[in-house]
């Protein structure tokens, strides 16, 4: 990780929200959700959010380096109709070793659609891999 990836950065990303990433595509096979409306899923919601912080940090790490989230606790306070343009804003508010806090805001144009904060943590791929097939191979299955 670069010394450059510090508290106080901030990163702007728009995102047009497509009919697949409506409530009914979250789970497809869950009858539920097939049930609901055509607006942006909170699941997207934050994975949309957690894209942003991905986008500010890239810059910040190093060969072979990467994040994962591990927080997220963001409010989902209106529907976003396909079609509209999402805004999220994030800021790094901390950085404490490997572990990096965002406070998170997401607006569609008309409103605030969510707002928040989000943990992320760096991580080498490498070695987070090897303790993914690890554990793959101790319940027996393909990693």
């Amino acid at each position: 990780m670069k010394p450059t990836l510090k508290a106080g950065l901030t990163h702007r990303f728009t995102y047009r929200v497509p009919d697949n990433k409506t409530v009914p595509h979250l789970y497809p096979e869950a009858p539920d959700f097939q049930a609901m409306p055509d607006v942006f899923a909170t699941g997207y919601m934050v994975g949309l959010m957690e894209w942003a912080c991905i986008d500010l940090m890239k810059h910040h790490l190093d060969a072979g380096e990467g994040s994962l989230g591990t927080h997220i606790n963001v409010s989902h306070a209106a529907a976003t109709p396909p079609g509209l343009t999402v805004t999220v804003e994030v800021e790094c508010a901390e950085v404490d070793g490997k572990r990096l806090n965002f406070n998170v805001k997401a607006h569609d144009g008309v409103d605030m659609i969510g707002e928040g904060t989000h943990q992320r943590h760096v991580v080498a791929w490498d070695k987070f891999n090897a303790r993914v097939a690890s554990k793959a191979a101790k319940a027996g299955v393909a990693a």
